[in-house]
């Protein structure tokens, strides 16, 4: 399904565990009524927090209802466009990442973008303002877009045509791959050994 990670929905997702998000925004975002608008989606938080799921969520409803949506990882999305660049074919793959109505790009910030990629990252921005949709993740704050994209006004640029028409979703609860873990942790943390230190004291005495 237009290489999405998983097959992930909002009924997957558990709002209770991050109650920070306004389910009413997210059920609204699935309806898709913000493509008929172009507008795009940032979902930004800290690694683990549902970014990913919300997005792909987002992505499968799209492809439920036949419209064309297309996931690609950042650094996938930057060393595609670079590698085009230097085969002569750039123009045909901006092309082609500009044409889906739904394009989710995931993990921005993870890693740095160089000059070229930036450049061309800018590029692909600026043909999908305003036409189609794009739903971005991203661990990093916008404020702090320029040290990722090594050149802040062209991350300054890159922003103003993103939320310009953007519904934008900061999500600050738990790491949900820490969840299990934290669950395990808390049903082995051992019994409850708080009248045994007693009933030694009361042995000790009574040696003694």
């Amino acid at each position: 399904m237009y290489n999405l990670p998983y097959e992930k929905t909002l009924a997957d997702f558990d709002f209770s565990y991050q109650p920070g998000i306004n389910q009413g925004t997210i059920e609204d975002l699935g309806s898709l009524r913000f493509t008929q608008e172009n507008q795009n989606i940032l979902f930004i938080g800290t690694s683990g927090v549902g970014k990913t799921h919300l997005a792909t969520a987002i992505g499968i409803e799209g492809c439920k209802q036949g419209i064309s949506t297309q996931f690609i990882r950042c650094s996938d999305l930057i060393n595609k466009l670079q590698t085009a660049q230097v085969q002569g074919r750039s123009e045909e793959v901006l092309r082609r990442y500009a044409r889906f109505q739904i394009l989710i790009i995931d993990e921005i910030g993870y890693l740095p973008i160089e000059s070229v990629g930036a450049k061309l990252f800018f590029q692909l921005i600026e043909r999908r303002y305003e036409r189609k949709s794009t739903i971005i993740t991203t661990n990093i704050p916008l404020s702090k877009w320029g040290n990722t994209f090594s050149d802040k006004m062209l991350a300054n640029a890159i922003l103003d045509r993103l939320v310009h028409h953007a519904k934008v979703i900061r999500i600050t609860g738990r790491s949900y791959r820490m969840k299990d873990h934290l669950i395990e942790k808390k049903d082995n943390s051992g019994p409850d050994l708080s009248g045994f230190s007693s009933q030694n004291k009361e042995r000790s005495s009574e040696t003694l």
